[in-house]
């Protein structure tokens, strides 16, 4: 598997997200689990095996977690090419179909943020993919549910 970039902030935060589950998180599902184990037989305990099965929720994203994290290598975004669509560039297209202009930054897994005005989009998500390498005047053909997108690469910062 190829290791993905992430910035040391979006690091930091996965790890800071890591941290808060296994040592606030997991700890307080323990209390609740020993306080359904108290009120008696188990086979019977329907808040017992709920807070169990929390617990192996919390305990699989955790995993998830720190999978992602281990597959990732901390880039500085300054040092990435100027003018070419890449880690840590902020891109405008412009939708050919209607002239709509976006933007879009190619972040790293933990850093993604699809409500924000310029969207922090995963480089290694379909469009992050589709747009890397580009450079401005450049067109991209993307396939979407809702069907073929044509997009121009107006600006890279």
């Amino acid at each position: 598997m190829e290791r993905e970039p992430i910035s040391v902030e979006g690091y930091n935060k996965l790890r800071e997200e890591i941290r808060r589950m296994e040592e606030e998180e997991m700890p307080k599902l323990a209390v609740l689990i020993a306080d359904a184990r108290a009120e008696g037989d188990l086979r019977e305990n329907a808040e017992y095996h709920g807070q169990r099965e929390n617990q192996g929720r919390l305990q699989a994203k955790i995993n998830q977690l720190k999978t992602r994290l281990s597959n990732c290598v901390i880039v500085d975004k300054s040092t990435q090419p100027k003018g070419i669509a890449a880690f840590g560039s902020v891109v405008m297209l412009k939708d050919l179909s209607n002239n709509k202009k976006e933007g879009y930054e190619l972040v790293g897994p933990g850093e993604e943020d699809y409500d924000a005005d310029i969207m922090k989009i995963l480089l290694s998500g379909p469009l992050g993919q589709a747009i890397q390498g580009k450079k401005v005047g450049d067109v991209v053909e993307l396939s979407t549910p809702r069907g073929k997108r044509k997009l121009e690469v107006t600006e890279v910062k």
